[in-house]
């Protein structure tokens, strides 16, 4: 099998490499670089444990080839944690418990910071909605749900970015 070149930006940090063209997004972010913060746990695109942002949008980097993310931006979750300490969606999902065994968290951050990037005060509905494409088998969604919520509230009133 021949090898492609694909280049592309990864928590904006230029990535130049040859690669398979049949290597999956998920697996170029994980083993190649070296980020383990985006999980692969149902191989098929139905947990949303390996949701990354692609060009500012959740994608499912277990469903998407690396070749197709040539010459685009891609955020995993450490992209999404540049800082020292919690963000405040991170904060959020701790104190209304949206957070039990951790395995979901990294996809369902970049779900619900996608959401709340493109809509900064979403009804319950919108948020749900978001999250339909991320399996938790710890909390219900409930306290996910709630912390989205209570953010949102938050950053509106005082007029800040959720992260």
């Amino acid at each position: 099998m021949v090898n492609m070149r694909v280049s592309l930006s990864v928590n904006g940090q230029a990535v130049d490499s040859e690669i398979e063209p049949r290597l999956l997004l998920v697996d170029l972010i994980r083993d190649v670089l070296g980020l383990t913060g985006t999980k692969i746990a149902c191989d098929s695109g139905q947990c949303g444990s390996c949701a990354v942002l692609i060009d500012d949008r959740s994608a499912k980097s277990c469903s998407m080839l690396a070749v197709q993310a040539d010459g685009r931006a891609v955020t995993t979750i450490e992209g999404l944690s540049a800082a020292p300490g919690l963000s405040a969606l991170q904060a959020a999902l701790w104190e209304q418990h949206g957070v039990q065994c951790g395995f979901c968290t990294p996809g369902v951050i970049v779900s619900l910071h996608d959401l709340l990037t493109h809509q900064p005060s979403p009804s319950e509905a919108e948020v749900r909605t978001a999250l339909t494409g991320n399996l938790c088998r710890c909390t219900g969604y409930h306290s996910i749900v709630r912390a989205a919520l209570a953010l949102a509230t938050t950053t509106t009133a005082r007029g800040q970015d959720h992260d």
